[in-house]
């Protein structure tokens, strides 16, 4: 039986409360006056990013992340719920229908925020020789008490700002990372991590007068990339992109049992270009594509699973990819078109697992076709696929050599323009302006977080714990195994354990910055080039959003399809598995680095082609199913043909074919004697 069932257009967005571009608390809705006032702040800080893409400030890149941390601390304060009661006499006298504008309170922090941070750059700084930015940098090192007083009141603020978007996590390994730089000489002196210890002064030196900490790489990359990919993505929702995207993706999978999970996988990573975020694609695709699901029979942790792994693939997707992929161009010196390359394979190979698992589970639950009445796909594509267009404009001009900052503002000008064709949702300027100010409200708490990283970061480097923590990572693999390849391996699997944990307690960013400065040199100094180092870290500190206790696309997505969360967490791991492994191929060996196109093409096809039969073998041992079902042995003798294959050398390459091809051979061999293995595991009721 076949149901026909329309998607619903996705919304335009919404100023009051625009889509996270990466993971966080839900946004205060302001209203009235306080609405108005936060927008035209977002709008001008929005065009103020494209101003300086054409027209840097003259007083240095400094000065600017300044500017930029001035206008966004307040905007946080502002627009994000402190979560703390206050006395009777301090809460707004707003009417009960109207909870969400701002305290008194939040007012007085955002003032002071503003003050505090515009600090630097004013004419005059009290008892501390002299103003303007120029004597502020000249005390670098040397700061005064005014100085010192007011750089503590800038990190205080910022840690507020992370506790109100992302929770307290991130804030607590910042006062970690404080804490244990004061009081390090402390420590007794045989202990790993003992250092001489740094006065409190240095230390806001290090993070609030010099260009790092606060205004280290992780805050440049959000005042530049981040600010304006997030303005591309918000114009492109309100050109109607995202429902086309959907539309799309069910229009070229129409009648299969598998056609919903196949949408679902394209969908996500055609909205993923649009969000930025996994949360909020697991959440917009989980709208749509939920009713389907069910129509077809997907039993509701499955479904909740598949909604977060194609959401999360987003991150991991070119061409936008997530915030730390920034980061990545940046530290690493190379231009983002490389690091999109470097991503190329393995998202092929991520979307290939979840392809896989989804034909899979189409026929362990027996899953029924339904009929999306969406038209043709070529239709769509012949009326709309000028959605398209500037995501295809922004990777020719990266291939041209023009910059990302400036490709996206020229990208960002075409979906405009292109927005025209379709009445409905042409980008007039209060839609312009509608966008700019949810597209930067969208980064605000990527903003704080980036620049909580960066004092983590600056931190770990001016005590060297990340040096000490390198050495017991590459001592302790050598504790266990003395072979250098068994320590790389294990190594490896610390690294990678070290990563998730740590991407459990914060952002993918600040997972991403704090893993880099700790983990990178361990894995460099066995012999690992930087780049499949950066996208290791890269993979663990994204993948650790699917991963229990704290998976938050998997929350959201169960959430939507009112399933069990950790039941969700659980099949979410089981489509993202092979993204889990993939990325021990490149670390691993110099055939590896082919994947992410280290080496030459031959190699980048090759090694993907064998790493596509590692990714099947996990398929087969994780969804049960192979030509048909599939029964221990042949799921015993994937485990190791997979890890095999994934070491990519010659020996092990053909010993994972060998036990692969046996895994059939035993396959074809059972089924002959085992009865009913087509039925589904569960009938499902028709409704």
């Amino acid at each position: 039986m076949s149901e026909r069932e329309a998607p619903q257009p996705l919304p335009a967005g919404d100023v009051a409360a625009p889509p996270a571009y990466e993971d966080e608390k839900p946004a205060r809705q302001l209203s009235g006056w306080v609405g108005y006032v936060v927008a035209a702040g977002c709008v001008l800080l929005g065009l103020s990013a494209v101003y300086q893409v054409f027209f840097p400030l003259a007083q240095g890149n400094q000065f600017a992340l300044i500017l930029f941390l001035a206008a966004v601390l307040p905007l946080t304060l502002l627009c994000y719920r402190s979560g703390l009661s206050l006395p009777s006499r301090w809460r707004s006298s707003e009417p009960k229908d109207r909870p969400d504008n701002p305290t008194p309170l939040d007012w007085v922090l955002a003032v002071v925020a503003l003050a505090a941070c515009l600090y630097p750059v004013l004419p005059f700084q009290i008892g501390d020789g002299g103003g303007g930015f120029d004597e502020f940098l000249g005390r670098q090192g040397t700061p005064g008490m005014i100085d010192v007083l007011v750089g503590t009141i800038v990190l205080l603020l910022v840690l507020e700002a992370c506790r109100r978007t992302t929770g307290v996590a991130l804030p607590i390994v910042c006062l970690l990372a404080l804490g244990y730089a004061y009081y390090g000489g402390y420590l007794p002196q045989s202990a790993a991590i003992a250092h001489a210890g740094v006065d409190w002064d240095q230390i806001v030196s290090s993070s609030f007068l010099q260009s790092t900490g606060l205004y280290g790489v992780p805050l440049d990359v959000a005042a530049t990339y981040i600010v304006l990919f997030t303005i591309y993505g918000a114009v492109l929702d309100a050109s109607g992109a995202s429902r086309f995207f959907i539309n799309l993706s069910f229009a070229a999978f129409r009648r299969s049992r598998a056609a919903p999970g196949r949408t679902v996988t394209l969908a996500g990573f055609l909205l993923g270009s649009v969000s930025g975020s996994g949360t909020a694609t697991a959440v917009s695709l989980g709208s749509v594509c939920w009713p389907i699901l069910r129509k077809a029979g997907y039993p509701k942790e499955n479904a909740g699973g598949m909604l977060a792994a194609a959401g999360i693939g987003a991150i991991l997707s070119p061409p936008t990819l997530g915030a730390a992929a920034f980061i990545i161009a940046e530290y690493l010196g190379v231009s983002y078109l490389t690091v999109l390359v470097w991503a190329v394979a393995p998202t092929l190979l991520y979307y290939l697992g979840i392809l896989l698992a989804v034909e899979i589970d189409a026929r362990r639950y027996g899953t029924r076709e339904v009929d999306v009445a969406t038209g043709s796909a070529w239709r769509l594509l012949g009326r709309f696929g000028y959605h398209l267009a500037s995501l295809v404009l922004i990777v020719v001009l990266l291939a041209m050599d023009v910059s990302a900052v400036r490709a996206v503002v020229y990208a960002t000008a075409a979906a405009i323009v292109l927005s025209y064709l379709d009445r409905e949702h042409r980008i007039t300027p209060a839609r312009l302006y509608a966008a700019l100010a949810t597209g930067v409200r969208g980064v605000l708490s990527v903003a704080a977080v980036c620049a909580a990283a960066g004092v983590v970061a600056a931190m770990i480097t001016r005590t060297g714990l990340g040096l000490q923590l390198n050495s017991i990572l590459v001592n302790a693999a050598r504790s266990i195994a003395e072979n250098p390849t068994a320590v790389l391996i294990l190594t490896a699997i610390f690294a990678a354990l070290a990563v998730s944990v740590l991407g459990l307690a914060v952002p993918v960013t600040a997972s991403f910055v704090i893993a880099w400065v700790i983990i990178g040199p361990a894995l460099q100094d066995l012999g690992v080039a930087a780049p499949a180092v950066a996208m290791f870290v890269f993979y663990f500190a994204v993948l650790s959003e699917v991963t229990p206790p704290t998976a938050l696309a998997s929350v959201a997505a169960s959430a939507i399809t009112g399933g069990r969360v950790i039941a969700t967490m659980m099949q979410a791991c089981k489509y993202a598995l092979p993204a889990f492994l993939v990325p021990f191929a490149f670390v691993l060996t110099e055939n590896g680095r082919g994947l992410i196109g280290l080496r030459s093409f031959t190699d980048a096809v090759w090694t993907t082609a064998v790493v596509a039969l590692a990714v099947a073998a996990l398929a087969v041992l994780t969804g049960g199913w192979m030509i048909r079902r599939a029964g221990w042995p042949e799921r015993v003798l994937c485990a190791p043909a997979a890890a095999l294959l994934l070491y990519l050398q010659p020996v092990t390459i053909a010993v994972g074919v060998g036990l692969l091809g046996l895994a059939v051979a035993v396959h074809l061999i059972l089924n002959r004697i085992r009865p009913g293995v087509d039925e589904p595991l569960s009938a499902i009721p028709d409704t």
